[in-house]
């Protein structure tokens, strides 16, 4: 499956309303019905935040019950990955989730940043605050997973991020097959240049799985390096609300399609959920 891509989704995310792009999904319907047109158009992962009716973050496992049942009632075979991404929760409220619902993967978040949005326009920080995860977290997080079966998608925002994964493959918390999401473009991360991909697509253990997380419009230079390098993608209202021409996506779905037709311009063609399982070895649960 060399040239296969593994398309993941990302509906929604924590920070992004409806102000800025009136297509971002709140409830556990719209979440779920963004998930089967991402999935038509070719993804074979969700990755997903929950939200509450008025659009503000919600961390409750309920919350993330009601999505999971509604979007297997769309989609009964796509991988479902769960964020843990959280400022200011104690870590369990952060994790509680993965251990009530055991879904396929999960968001590892790999080392602690300053994390905001600047506006050159306005001169100003939005959402100025410190993104938390130390050592001792990412190994509890790491244990809860193994415990649930969860795979931890390692989501690395800087060079050392990923190298912050090596104690815990020594330790033998963390097994193959490792998986990583390049974060690019986050004002406190990496920039995201296509030079700064190569370095990290160069550094991670052999054998590893990764993909390119975007974020804003500058994600789809990023997508085709990705895809020349033989990586996988994410796409996604929560990284990035315009398709490649500059218009705004109107759903998931057209950002995934706009995806494929980038993988498949470059000869990569999408795996399927099926195919997306056997490489990240991800039987379905029955």
């Amino acid at each position: 499956m060399r040239d296969k891509v593994v398309i993941t989704a990302a509906l929604t995310g924590v920070l992004a309303t409806r102000d800025q792009c009136p297509y971002i999904p709140y409830t556990p319907e719209e979440i779920a019905e963004e998930g089967r047109r991402a999935v038509e158009a070719g993804a074979a992962i969700l990755h997903i935040h929950a939200r509450q009716p008025n659009g503000l973050p919600a961390f409750d496992v309920e919350t993330y019950r009601q999505i999971y049942e509604e979007v297997r009632k769309r989609t009964p075979d796509v991988i479902v990955n769960f964020s843990t991404g959280a400022v200011g929760l104690p870590r369990e409220e952060r994790i509680h989730h993965i251990r009530a619902l055991k879904p396929d993967m999960a968001a590892l978040n790999m080392g602690s940043m300053n994390y905001a949005i600047y506006s050159p326009k306005a001169k100003r920080f939005y959402h100025d605050f410190v993104f938390q995860n130390p050592f001792g977290d990412i190994q509890y997080f790491l244990e809860v997973m193994r415990e649930a079966g969860t795979l931890p998608e390692m989501e690395a925002f800087d060079c050392g991020h990923i190298h912050n994964a090596t104690p815990f493959i020594d330790m033998g918390i963390l097994r193959p097959p490792y998986v990583f999401s390049f974060v690019m473009g986050v004002m406190g991360g990496i920039p995201a240049t296509t030079e700064n991909l190569v370095h990290q697509a160069r550094s991670v253990p052999p054998g590893s799985h990764w993909q390119v997380i975007g974020i804003g419009r500058r994600q789809w230079a990023l997508v085709a390096v990705a895809l020349t390098l033989g990586g996988h993608i994410r796409v996604g209202l929560e990284d990035n609300f315009y398709l490649p021409e500059g218009e705004m996506a109107t759903s998931n779905g057209k950002l995934v399609e706009a995806a494929v037709r980038f993988a498949r311009m470059l000869g990569r063609e999408p795996a399927t959920i099926a195919e997306a399982r056997e490489m990240l070895n991800l039987p379905l649960r029955t």
